[in-house]
Parts: C-alpha cells; structure tokens; sequence
C-alpha cells in the first residue's frame, strides 16, 4: 500500500482479516481494533490488518453494526466520477449480457454488494429507475452517483425518463437514516405508476406504492419455468401480489387459475392485470388468508386443483425468527401437499436469506412425510441473474424456488 494513503485507517482484527481476504465485503464494529484518523459518517476509509497490510477502502457507518462497507480492494483507485461511471457501465454491461434483450426493460440494473455498490438498489421499470440507498455511505454519495446513471443509460439508447427513491425500509434506522419516497431531481414523469411487460405479460407497476419497488423482478424466469407446467391445469396461486405466477399460468395454458392474496389492492392489480392481458376469462381472484384457505380447501375433502404455486413474502428477516418462520413454511407446503392429488405439481419458494437451501429442503422432506406423499423433483431453481450471487457473499443468495410432482 502507498505510504501517502488519503484516508483515516480501521485496523482491523485477526478474525476480521481473515473473513475479508476471504472476499466478503463487510468489516463489523466488534473486529475494529483501532481507529488512525478521523472521519465522519458515510466517509471513506482504508482498512488494514494488525500488520499494516491494505485490505481495502469502503464507506463508515458509525452507528451499523456493519462499519465498514469494502468499495474496492485497489489501493490505486479514486473515487472520482470516472470510477462511478465505470462501475455503473459494468453493471449494465452485465445485464445486457445474461438476460434477454427484451428483458432489459424490466431488471434489476444494480444489486448492492454484488455490483460494488455498498447498499444500493436499482430497479428498472420501463421509463422509471426505482432506487433504494440503504446505506450511509451511498447515501451522501446519490447525488453523485444519480446522474452518472442515466447518463450511462441514456448514452446507450435508453428511454429513462427519471428516478424515483424508494427509502421507505425499515432497514435504514440501522445506519441512522430516515424514511422517505419521492421523485429524485427536478424532471420526471408526472406518475409514479408505469407499465411493463416481462415473459410477453404487461403489468401495471405503481412505484410509490407498490411492494418493494413495486414489482418483483428476481422471479421472472421461475415464472416462466412455473407457466410450462400449467397447460391444461387447473392452478392455485397463493400469495399472488399483483398476479405475476397466475398471469403467466393462465398465458401456459392452464385450464383456469384461482389467485389468491390478502391484499385487496394487489388482488385489484392482479385483476387489472389479467383484463389488461386478456386473460380474465380464464382466472378468477380471491382476497383471502393463505393459512386459513388451505385448510378450509382440504376441509371440503375434494382436489380442486393440481398445480398449487407457493410464493409468501420473506417469513424471516433475522435469525432470531427462523424457527418461526420454518414453521409457517412447513404449514403453507404441508397444506398444498395434502390438496394437491397424486401425480399434481407444486412450485414453492422462500425469498429470506436467514432461510437458506439445506434448511429449507429439510423443511420440504418433513411437510412431505406428515402429509405421507413423496416428491419428485423437477427443477431447483435461484433467482434471475441480474440478482447475481457472490459466492464469498452468502446475503446475495436468497432465494429458492422449486418444481415438484406430489408422487
């Protein structure tokens, strides 16, 4: 490392080291040893071993548990706007390279830690770039960082018409952050509620409103991998928000589909969806508790459906609550193994990281025993590739999604 480094210095502990060299990004409180310098929050600092070795420079967040967030591990590097741009144009790069052209209109552009941006997401939804900063540093940094977006975009054709913050997560009180939405800049288009189409099925997307940034994007190819299976089928979509699952089984083929959430306004959404798509003659929607629906269905002894699409929102966003969580999965799967018939399909999935594969499968087996079905598995499936997984960062990967005939 240069002798004439700029930036204050966390000396970081033996443990701490080691998790770091090993590629993960993130430098906890509790592995800090020192500090050499003053900095104040959401600055840059250089990270080094006991030894002095670089390790690499990220933002502070003094009051998350997380106090360093790695940005680079190049000493020679600056953070000016070229950098910035570099790393947006990757990015992109990387989408137009993994995912369909059509697809392209509809993606998740950057992924935090995946892409080098500690704590920020951008989403695309046609005309509209939906953005969370959920961290300190990329927070004092947006106004940097925003116009280089679009620029990037629009200098390769992109029709972008503006930014919209969705930093309305709870998740920002662990860096000190307030909550809020709203139009970034001066010039955007004058509603937050766009269309688009993804897997050939147009959507209405509201991003002020909506779950998220207002549309789940990571399970555009389990969707299609789910429609294959619906020819002819009679189809259960529970937990269907605006009806992604339901409208892409009822464009499959399936011979009706029922969509199920507790939402009345995803369930309007969802209908909007389906005139839009001319598909409602086809589906019908029901505002409904997926824990008390299946057992009512099971209750009236008959087999209504066979394709049964399990797609809850993350039951667990802590360790602490895993148990919890495995056991509200249990019954949701347990359920729709005792309704579906034998030689039915069931797709199931879980979006928490705190849930990960091995628990979840052990999860699938015992709903299978208590249910006295066997699984035959079709496809194990993750989530779209512009949600990348970093190998040496576990957080990337979250979600699992499975094909199975009940057997």
């Amino acid at each position: 490392m240069k002798a004439d480094r700029a930036y204050p210095r966390f000396v970081v502990s033996a443990k701490g080291t080691r998790w770091v060299e090993g590629g993960h990004p993130w430098v906890y409180a509790e592995e800090l040893l020192r500090e050499e310098g003053s900095c104040e929050n959401g600055a840059l600092a250089d990270a080094v071993s006991e030894k002095g070795k670089y390790l690499g420079t990220g933002f502070v967040s003094r009051e998350s548990k997380i106090r360093l967030r790695l940005v680079s591990r190049n000493a020679n590097d600056r953070f000016d706007n070229e950098f910035w741009r570099r790393r947006i144009r990757y990015a992109w790069d990387y989408r137009k390279a993994v995912l369909r052209g059509e697809d392209l209109g509809c993606c998740r552009i950057v992924f935090g830690e995946a892409d080098g941006f500690p704590g920020l997401t951008v989403d695309r939804f046609h005309d509209i770039l939906v953005v969370q900063t959920l961290s300190v540093g990329m927070e004092v940094r947006k106004e940097q960082i925003f116009p280089l977006l679009l620029d990037v975009l629009r200098e390769d054709g992109q029709d972008v018409a503006g930014i919209y913050e969705r930093n309305d997560a709870a998740i920002r009180s662990l860096e000190g952050l307030g909550q809020g939405k709203g139009w970034w800049g001066e010039t955007h288009p004058l509603s937050p509620v766009t269309e688009i189409c993804e897997n050939g099925i147009y959507y209405s997307v509201d991003v002020e409103n909506g779950q998220k940034t207002g549309f789940f994007l990571d399970q555009k190819y389990n969707r299609l991998a789910a429609a294959r299976l619906a020819e002819g089928r009679r189809v259960l979509d529970c937990f269907t928000h605006t009806g992604s699952f339901a409208l892409n089984a009822a464009k499959g083929g399936a011979a009706h589909v029922t969509a199920v959430d507790v939402s009345e306004s995803a369930i309007e959404t969802a209908r909007r969806n389906a005139v839009r798509n001319a598909l409602e003659e086809r589906m019908d929607f029901l505002c409904a508790d997926i824990f008390e629906l299946l057992p009512a269905l099971e209750a009236q002894g008959s087999k209504p459906y066979d394709f049964i699409i399990l797609d809850p929102p993350a039951f667990t966003k802590s360790r602490k609550t895993v148990g919890s969580a495995e056991r509200g999965y249990k019954e949701i799967n347990y359920r729709a193994m005792k309704l579906l018939p034998r030689g039915g399909y069931l797709a199931t999935a879980s979006c928490s990281h705190f849930m990960p594969a091995p628990l979840f499968e052990k999860m699938l087996r015992a709903a299978a025993a208590d249910a006295g079905v066997e699984l035959r598995q079709i496809e194990a499936r993750q989530q779209a590739p512009d949600h990348p997984i970093l190998w040496n960062v576990p957080e990337t990967d979250y979600l699992k999604f499975y094909l199975f005939q009940v057997v």
